[in-house]
């Protein structure tokens, strides 16, 4: 083609699957089964809501139960046994074999998916605020000790500072666990972007590239959103120390 002359358009197909998936989250595609239009902004929309709002709510769920745990453990520096080896047993769960025992015990739905995740969530979370918290300057808690401080104000104006990015950390690793395996919420009753994944029969190839893609890009956003608040809640005095 000669400078200056018409730019021709490249249709999506010439990106084989990449263009399907992209149609299928931007204007929708005809089921496998027929008959009825899936995907489209709509239901992308709708499915990545549930799928954020099942996040946070596990998320916060883990957050409430492990921190103050690992707060106190790591403040009274006893119980790394229990918190490193509840850790560890968190990780070994299988999510799938726990839903489907919690389907079996209260039934299929939120509160079953919610108590799942967040058994996922509390692990990283409650090993790096003991991690954190232990880890904290010892000669800093005893000058707040011999200023009068009690053990609550040494908590939150001392070591909790000084531990926020050890804990961001864990909060981070949590989300993204809960989020990558939010997708097997359809198994529990909940349909998120997890159902383009599970129901190839009904949205074919593309519709799982698209479920996987969208899953992929809400984790990235959602860390990088972690991360910025990580930043904000850090003291000025580690910003400097790690820049």
């Amino acid at each position: 083609m000669e400078a200056g002359g018409p730019v021709i358009p490249v249709p999506l197909a010439a990106f084989g699957l990449f263009g399907e998936a992209f149609n299928f989250v931007f204007s929708g595609t005809e089921a496998q089964t027929g008959g009825v239009t899936v995907g489209g902004p709509e239901q992308v929309l709708d499915l990545a809501a549930r799928q954020l709002e099942v996040t946070l709510f596990a998320l916060g769920v883990a957050i409430f139960l492990a921190l103050p745990v690992g707060l106190w453990l790591g403040h009274r520096q006893k119980g790394e046994f229990l918190a490193v080896s509840a850790g560890n047993a968190g990780r070994a769960i299988p999510e799938l074999a726990l839903i489907a025992l919690m389907a079996a015990a209260i039934g299929v739905g939120m509160v079953n998916l919610v108590v799942a995740l967040a058994i996922l969530g509390i692990p990283p979370i409650l090993t790096n605020t003991y991690v954190g918290i232990s880890q904290v300057d010892r000669a800093s808690v005893e000058a707040a000790r011999g200023m009068g401080m009690t053990e609550l104000a040494i908590v939150r104006k001392v070591e909790l500072p000084l531990a926020v990015p050890t804990i961001m950390g864990g909060v981070r690793t949590a989300a993204i666990n809960i989020i990558a395996t939010a997708t097997i919420a359809p198994l529990a009753g909940i349909l998120t972007l997890g159902d383009f994944i599970i129901a190839r029969n009904v949205y074919g190839d593309a519709g799982v590239l698209a479920g996987a893609v969208l899953v992929a890009m809400m984790a990235l956003a959602l860390e990088a959103s972690l991360a910025g608040i990580q930043w904000a809640m850090t003291s000025k005095g580690l910003k400097l120390e790690r820049s």
